[in-house]
This record gives structure tokens, C-alpha cells and sequence, in this order.
């Protein structure tokens, strides 16, 4: 079977590995290097258990401090606003419990064994050492500020996450020494994992596919090719490349290339944003999350990441530094003693969110011969292993024990 992938992130990298094991024929096209979009600058986390939707019950008292509080973790400048409120509405609606619950289910099946299909690909590469399974540490204020999560981290719980809590300063620095501030409550997940270097992690499972006889190219995909209402291949701007099947994994891009098939896909980006201090002055053995701030502080082999933020503002707004200095302020919280000097450029990327948080993956019914692995929002890299290895079994064998209705693009009618 030849199969062309649209998009060279980590999704996409990850399913056309899993598809070039099973024999398919796989040419993957993207605009950039593999792993230069958003794969490239995220915390690095790899967390299986994180079956917790961004939209919790509750959701819609936190509405007002997203669009006037240009500090907080989910900002949406008042610009944008109109364009972002079909998109919140169903964020809101979709904190129902009931959907709550059918949200975790879904994330759970999905991620289940993140870390053993990250680890059986790199493994096959030679690369072990990109992951590390040393668990993070999120860190809150006191058992008041806890409560406000308190529903999230019961959520992760009823699917097997394992939670250990470490109560005061002392306890949380006997983990992690350099840590300073006012936190007095942390909570540890042993199980969870991370990688050291995510540029580097998709360009291993590039070279992966190359070496099973696949191809990775930088070709710009403008649209999908059509014959006989099923999707027979793409067009790129050097022509045509046909295809028994096309993969749509091109992250936050992916809506506008579904649009000219009558496909509406409610996809936004949530532009996240880091920071890379290469010589930090202090030495973390996971990453570090300060819960009231959303940010992840991870120690990277090329230095210190932080990263995080979720801000609204659509594919073609510049950056905004702005939010880039806030995870610093919060750095600071955390390390008030951590070396700032020398530090990288801002970096700015486009994950793709879903407003109920669920990824699409799965076959487009209408039009035969186009799947769809796109939408993983903050868990892009947790999920792009055990992405790759469903659909590639979904579409070449053998058959999964995975419904994936819950998955599918026609839920958005």
C-alpha cells in the first residue's frame, strides 16, 4: 500500500513509522525539517495518565479572567474573541460530567502504554536515551490551592494514575533539592515520564522510517487530490503524489486542508510558548509543574525549558513576547536563584485543540481512502507513539480492540 503523511511532526512521524514496520509504502510531506513546528518546542512530558480534558466542571467561571487577564495559563485577547466564541461555547459545553467521564475514557484508551510505544520505537532506533522515566512533580502552594484540582487528579486516579504526596518544603526538596519558594504540598507521579531533547526525538523516528524504505520530504501540501469521491493522493507545489491512502496528521493546519471536502473541524490553536536557559545554575531530575501556573520546567540535554501557556490567537498573528517573559516570572516562583543569562529567543507553536480535548483519529467515512491523526492538543507527544501504532493496525492489521468512535471526525456533525 503507498500511503503519503501529511506532516512531519511527531504524530505523523510516529504513524508513518508504524505504517513502514507493517510493510505500507510511506511518503511523508511537509513544508519544514521534521519535528520543526510545535514537536520541536514542547515540555517534553510524556504522560499517559493526563486523561483529564482542559475543560473540567467549573470551566465557565474561569471565562471572564481568560479574556481579561492577559496573566493567566488560558488567555484569549478580547481581538480574538469573536472568532474564538463558537469554539468556547463547545469548550464550555463540553465540561458536562457525563461528557467529562466519556472524555477520560477516551484519552485513557488512546494513551494507554504511552511510554512502552515510545520506548519500542526508540529501542528499534538506538536511542533509549531520549526518555527518561524518573516522574514529575507538580507543586502547589498549600491544600487549599490543591481543592481546585482536586477533581482533575481524582479523574486521573479512577484510570490507574499512582500518586505519592509530599508534604512541606523538606519532603519536596529531599526529591529535588534546588527547589525554593512557598510551596508546601507536591504531588508526585512515579509512573509518568519525559524526553530530553523532542527535536531530536522526531528526527530519530524520521531517519527510523527512512531506513525501512520510506521517504520524509519538504514539500508544501496545498490540497488533496480527488478522483471519484475518494482522496487519491495530495498536490504539493511540485505536482502531484498519488497515494492508496492519505494520513492528515498536519496538527493545527489540518482544519484548513478538511475545509474544501465540506468538513468543518472546530480546531484551534493553543499557541504555546518556551524558553531555553542553557546554563541554568540548578539540576532537576524531572520536570517540575507549578500548578497554579500551568508551566512545565524541564531539564532538557541542551539546558532548561520552560514551557507553557495556552493562548488563543489563530495561525497568522505574530508571537506575543509578552507570554514568552511570563515563564519566567514563573521560573522564578519555583527558582528564584536559576541563572537567566544567555537565554534563547522566545519560541512560539501551534498545537492543535480540540474543544472537547479528543484527538481525530480514524478513517473519514465520506471520502474514502483519507484517515485523520490530528488534534492531540498538550499531549501531542504523550500521544503520538500510541497514535501511530492504532492507526497504522487500523489500517494495514492486524485489527485493534479499540472502538474509535470516540475518535472520529464525524462527531463534530
Amino acid at each position: 500500500m503507498r500511503v503519503v503523511v501529511i506532516g512531519a511532526g511527531i504524530v505523523g512521524l510516529c504513524s508513518a513509522w508504524h505504517l513502514a514496520r507493517l510493510g505500507a509504502e510511506v511518503t511523508v510531506l511537509d513544508s519544514g525539517e521534521p519535528g520543526s513546528g510545535a514537536s520541536s518546542g514542547n515540555a517534553g512530558a510524556i504522560s499517559a495518565g493526563s486523561v483529564a480534558p482542559l475543560a473540567m466542571p467549573g470551566v465557565l467561571k474561569t471565562v471572564p479572567q481568560m479574556l481579561t487577564d492577559p496573566k493567566a495559563a488560558l488567555h484569549i485577547p478580547l481581538r480574538y474573541w469573536p472568532k474564538a466564541f463558537p469554539w468556547l461555547w463547545q469548550f464550555v459545553a463540553s465540561a458536562r460530567p457525563a461528557k467529562v467521564q466519556a472524555t477520560a475514557q477516551a484519552l485513557g484508551a488512546l494513551m494507554f502504554g504511552a511510554m512502552e510505544r515510545h520506548r519500542e520505537i526508540l529501542a528499534a532506533e538506538g536511542a533509549l536515551d531520549l526518555i527518561r522515566e524518573t516522574g514529575q512533580l507538580y507543586l502547589y502552594r498549600d491544600r487549599a490551592q490543591f481543592q481546585k484540582d482536586a477533581g482533575s487528579w481524582a479523574l486521573r486516579q479512577q484510570h490507574g494514575m499512582r500518586l505519592e504526596f509530599l508534604e512541606g518544603l523538606d519532603a519536596i526538596r529531599a526529591l529535588e533539592p534546588d527547589v525554593r519558594g512557598d510551596y508546601q504540598l507536591g504531588v508526585f507521579i512515579p509512573d509518568q515520564g519525559s524526553c530530553i531533547n523532542p527535536r531530536r526525538h522526531a528526527e530519530v523516528v524520521a531517519a527510523g522510517v527512512r531506513r525501512m524504505g520510506g521517504q520524509v520530504l519538504r514539500q508544501e501540501v496545498l490540497g488533496l487530490l480527488v478522483e471519484d469521491h475518494r482522496v487519491a493522493g495530495v498536490r504539493t507545489r511540485e505536482g502531484e503524489v498519488r497515494a492508496d491512502a492519505v494520513v492528515l496528521a498536519a496538527g493545527a493546519f489540518s482544519a484548513g486542508l478538511l475545509a474544501p471536502l465540506g468538513i468543518k473541524v472546530p480546531l484551534e490553536s493553543q499557541r504555546g510558548y518556551h524558553v531555553m536557559l542553557p546554563d541554568p545554575g540548578i539540576a532537576l531530575q524531572r520536570p517540575i509543574i507549578p500548578a497554579d501556573r500551568k508551566a512545565f520546567i524541564s531539564p532538557m540535554e541542551t539546558g532548561l525549558r520552560i514551557a507553557g501557556t495556552v493562548e488563543f490567537g489563530g495561525l497568522d498573528r505574530p508571537p506575543n513576547p509578552y507570554r514568552a517573559e511570563l515563564l519566567l516570572e514563573d521560573l522564578r516562583q519555583v527558582f528564584p536563584q536559576a541563572n537567566s543569562e544567555g537565554r534563547e529567543g522566545h519560541w512560539m507553536g501551534h498545537r492543535p485543540c480540540l474543544p472537547d480535548s479528543i484527538p481525530v483519529v480514524g478513517p473519514v467515512r465520506a471520502w474514502p481512502g483519507l484517515w485523520c491523526a490530528f488534534g492531540h492538543g498538550h499531549l501531542g507527544l504523550t500521544g503520538s507513539a500510541p497514535t501511530g501504532r492504532l492507526l497504522a493496525q487500523v489500517m494495514l492489521g492486524p485489527t485493534p480492540n479499540v472502538d474509535l468512535a470516540p475518535y472520529a471526525v464525524e462527531r463534530f456533525g
